[in-house]
Order: structure tokens, then C-alpha cells, then sequence
């Protein structure tokens, strides 16, 4: 008896750890998808607000398509991670309803176990038969087996309706979470229709569109060509700069030839080591907005022929949001084109982060700044109405992905 108990023990526990094992790491990845919902969600309304709700005096196609497209991968985004969820709850409720139905099979056996021992005991109750069975015994030995027989029986009995009130406990909560499962993924269900719903209109406005623009594809190709290469203008000469400052900082410290990277002193070393440290983790350089344009060369919404390369990203924002410095540093140059993209750089020893796109700056070359702190403002176009940064990461001049380097800018 002492053994049977003693393997029923702990076959019990062992069992309960799996299962409770097994729940916490579906709720883990229901969490983990249900942030990723919440975000895209918060995505989507931002993009609303700052792309489709400003006030403009006549926006281009090109930028109602780009605009379009661009919250048309989000909500398909959006859609995609809500149906893994529902996926991922018709499994937990699939499993919920195994372990219920093994639960009450368990259940109804306990009981009909203990309701045999109720018996037993019962028939047996009287202490003469419990004396006798002790008295019996052929020698002192086996007597007091025969008493830690009596006693273990007497505790396995009391052990058997614990287990049979936890287990009943443990049936009513799996009934709850249950409950609870499906509530969430008629929920998620509902949500994802409506979400489909209007899915569905911006891809016949996005049909539309394109309709317009294919009858005068020339054209807004070749504003596109034309808006590119007034960015790559001033990529050039940003890096231009850049290849100057590596020098200057090479003669300085009294180096020859022509070096690709800067000589850092030990201040700009230790500057430099603590950016490198937290990469990954650097604040954006708004305090809110969300990513238009991604890293890369990616290709035209207008004309896949053409394609547009980003040395950095581009920031949907608010008009007239403060730009702030991703980390301290020194500010090695203020850029104010003839378009008005007005530009600052700012140096991070060996690294330099550029905020281009600006209406106002509040810095000069040379100043010290801090992290966070506000070193200008977005420019506004006056014609979309759109609040647009552009920011980008070198490392001496080897243009990086800010994506890697600030804190979830996906």
C-alpha cells in the first residue's frame, strides 16, 4: 500500500507540472502575438492621423499611393498576426477541452477509489477488529508494520480527498479558461472581420489609383526620378562631409594617406564604445511617429522599374515635432540646401547620426548635445501637408541600418 501510494503521489505531481508547463507556454506566445496586435493597431491609427487626417491643400497620387500602400502592409500585418492567434486559441481551447474530459475521467475514478475505502473503513470501523488485527500478529515486528499499516491507510484515505478537491478545483478553473478562450476568440474573430472589411475598400481605392496613375505613367515616374535624385544629391554631399571630417581628424592626430576610418581620442573611444553598447536600444529621434520608408533599396509603389534607395529612414510625424538627439555627442555640421531640407550631423566618435528634412535647428556646428535633448523641429510640406523625417547612421562612412540601432523602429 505504502509503494502504490508513494507511485500514485507522484505520478500525480508530475502530471499537473506538464500540463501547467504546457499552458504557460502557449500564454506565453499568445502574449508575445497579442502585443504584436496591440502595436499594429496603434500603428495603424497613427498612420491615420499623421498620413491621412492632415490638413492639405492638394496632395500628389504619387504620395496617396505611397500612403495607401504603405497602411495597406500594416493592416495586412495586422490581419495576419490576429488569425495566428485565433489559430493559437483553437489549440489551446482543442487542449482545454482534453484536459477537462481527462480531468472528470480522473475525477470519476478518485471517487469511485475513495468511496471503495469508505467501505472498507466502514465494514472495519470497530477498534475490537483494528485490535485484533494488531494482536494477531505472530511477533513485536510485525505487529508494528501492522500499525504503520493502519496509519498510512488511515493518511492515504485523508490524501485521496485532498487530491479529489484539487482536482475538482483544477476541472473549474480549465471550465473558466474555457469560458474565457472562446470569449477572446469570438473576439479576435469579429475584429478580424471588420478588419478584412476595410481592408477590402482601401484596396479598391488603391486600385483606383494606380488606374490614374497608369494613364500618365510618364509623368509621375518622372517626378519620382526627379525627387530621387534630389535625394541622392545630398546623400553625396552628406558623405562628402563625412570624408572631410575623417580627415581632419587623421591630420590631426598626425596620421598620413588617406584613411576610410576616424582617429578617435580616447574621449571620442569611450563615446563611440558606449553607442556601439547600445545599439538596439538608442530612443527614436521623434517622439512619435511611424516608419514610412524602411532602409534599402526598395522598389517604386508607381513604377516597380524605378527603384528608391534609402541611406536611412523616413519618420512620419507630427507637425512641427520636436527632433531629438538619439545620443550625445558633438555636432560636426548644419547642412541648409537651396530646397530646404535643412540638415543636421551629429558625431558619436567614430559614428554620426544625420536628421535631415528640418524647418528649424537649434544647434551649430561644434556644440555639445545630449541625449534627448531637442535640436530642431520637422518641416511640414506646405503641399501634402505631411511632417516627413529623415534619419540615417554612419559608421565613419559606412552607411547603417537604423533599424538595428533603434529601439523597435520596425
Amino acid at each position: 500500500m505504502a509503494l502504490k501510494f508513494r507511485y500514485f503521489l507522484i505520478t500525480t505531481v508530475i502530471v499537473l507540472a506538464f500540463a501547467s508547463q504546457e499552458c504557460y507556454s502557449q500564454s506565453k506566445r499568445q502574449i508575445e502575438l497579442e502585443e504584436k496586435r496591440v502595436e499594429l493597431q496603434k500603428q495603424i491609427k497613427e498612420i491615420t492621423r499623421m498620413l491621412f487626417e492632415v490638413k492639405k491643400e492638394k496632395k500628389s497620387v504619387v504620395n496617396a499611393v505611397e500612403n495607401l500602400n504603405y497602411k495597406i502592409s500594416v493592416r495586412k500585418n495586422l490581419i495576419r498576426i490576429t488569425n495566428q492567434q485565433a489559430n493559437l486559441l483553437t489549440l489551446e481551447i482543442n487542449d482545454n477541452q482534453n484536459q477537462i474530459s481527462n480531468k472528470r475521467d480522473k475525477i470519476r475514478l478518485l471517487k469511485d477509489e475513495y468511496a471503495k475505502m469508505i467501505l472498507k473503513s466502514y465494514k472495519n470501523r470497530s477498534v475490537d477488529n483494528k485490535l485484533m488485527f494488531v494482536l494477531s500478529s505472530s511477533n513485536f515486528q510485525q505487529a508494528y508494520r501492522r500499525l504503520q499499516y493502519i496509519k498510512q491507510y488511515a493518511d492515504y484515505q485523508k490524501l485521496q480527498a485532498e487530491i479529489i478537491k484539487q482536482e475538482t478545483k483544477q476541472l473549474q478553473k480549465f471550465n473558466k479558461e474555457l469560458l474565457r478562450q472562446k470569449k477572446d476568440k469570438d473576439k479576435l474573430v469579429s475584429e478580424n472581420k471588420a478588419a478584412k472589411a476595410i481592408l477590402d475598400k482601401e484596396l479598391i481605392a488603391q486600385k483606383s489609383l494606380i488606374e490614374e496613375i497608369q494613364k500618365n505613367l510618364t509623368k509621375f515616374s518622372a517626378q519620382i526620378k526627379v525627387k530621387q535624385k534630389e535625394t541622392e544629391k545630398l546623400d553625396a554631399e552628406i558623405r562628402k562631409l563625412i570624408r572631410e571630417a575623417i580627415a581632419a581628424s587623421n591630420k590631426k592626430a598626425g596620421k598620413t594617406g588617406k584613411q576610410a576610418t576616424f582617429a578617435l581620442t580616447p574621449e571620442q573611444r569611450k563615446l563611440a564604445a558606449t553607442f556601439t553598447a547600445n545599439k538596439g536600444k538608442l530612443p527614436w529621434p521623434v517622439v512619435k511617429g511611424v516608419v514610412k520608408l524602411r532602409f534599402g533599396t526598395n522598389p517604386s509603389p508607381i513604377d516597380p522599374k524605378i527603384k528608391i534607395r534609402s541611406n536611412g529612414v523616413r519618420i512620419a510625424t507630427n507637425q512641427s515635432e520636436p527632433v531629438r538627439a538619439v545620443w550625445e555627442g558633438t555636432v560636426q555640421g548644419v547642412m541648409t540646401p537651396k530646397n530646404g531640407n535643412n540638415t543636421i550631423m551629429i558625431r558619436h566618435g567614430n559614428y554620426i547620426t544625420v536628421y535631415k528634412n528640418l524647418s528649424k535647428f537649434y544647434v551649430s556646428k561644434g556644440d555639445k548635445v545630449t541625449t534627448k535633448q531637442v535640436i530642431g523641429e520637422v518641416l511640414t510640406n506646405k503641399v501634402s501637408g505631411e511632417s516627413i523625417l529623415s534619419f540615417g547612421i554612419y559608421k565613419d562612412s559606412v552607411i547603417q541600418n537604423p533599424s538595428t540601432w533603434i529601439y523597435k523602429l520596425n
